[in-house]
């Protein structure tokens, strides 16, 4: 797309060539299931309706719309903006599978960061409150970690909140009969 649109539109200053290409990258974009050829003339007819309004956003294109290099050329590269939209869109399932597996990979160093630092003291007071919460005895924490600690809270929610849902199933047993 880039090598294209460096060989089109040469009579155009830096600016107007920029923002036609910007507009029809867009014009590709938004409408995926239509070719090159009906986006153009899409584009043609708009343009030609906005020139007739004074309302145009590319003016210097009022004596050159229907010229055959600059239909020629914005074919081209509408053409070359679907192949990229294309090859992107083709290109998705592995993208989300990086994505995913750098997750996973951030996660896992979290992990082994949380291994060799010491625990809050946020983590440490809501460790107490759990324990007296649940009646458990409070293990010695001075020999563990930030991750060590995480995971001892996890395990006592987890264990006090199937309990309570396992005990509320059993309930429902019983009021069934």
């Amino acid at each position: 797309m880039y090598e294209v649109k460096k060989q089109i539109y040469l009579d155009f200053t830096k600016n107007q060539k920029a923002a036609l290409c910007n507009f029809l990258r867009a014009l590709v974009k938004k409408t995926p299931d239509k070719s090159p050829q009906e986006i153009l003339e899409n584009f043609i007819e708009d343009e030609k309706y906005y020139l007739e309004l004074n309302v145009s956003k590319f003016e210097f294109l009022s004596e050159i719309l229907y010229e055959d290099w600059f239909q020629n050329d914005t074919l081209r590269y509408l053409k070359e903006c679907r192949k990229y939209y294309d090859y992107k869109k083709s290109q998705e399932p592995y993208i989300q599978a990086q994505k995913a597996y750098d997750k996973k990979k951030r996660e896992f160093l979290r992990e082994v960061k949380m291994k060799h630092e010491k625990p809050t003291k946020k983590q440490i007071y809501y460790y107490g409150k759990l324990c007296e919460k649940y009646h458990l005895e409070k293990e010695n924490i001075d020999e563990m970690s930030k991750f060590d600690i995480k995971e001892k809270i996890s395990s006592i929610i987890e264990a006090h909140d199937t309990r309570k849902n396992i005990s509320t199933d059993e309930a429902d047993c019983y009021d069934d009969n």
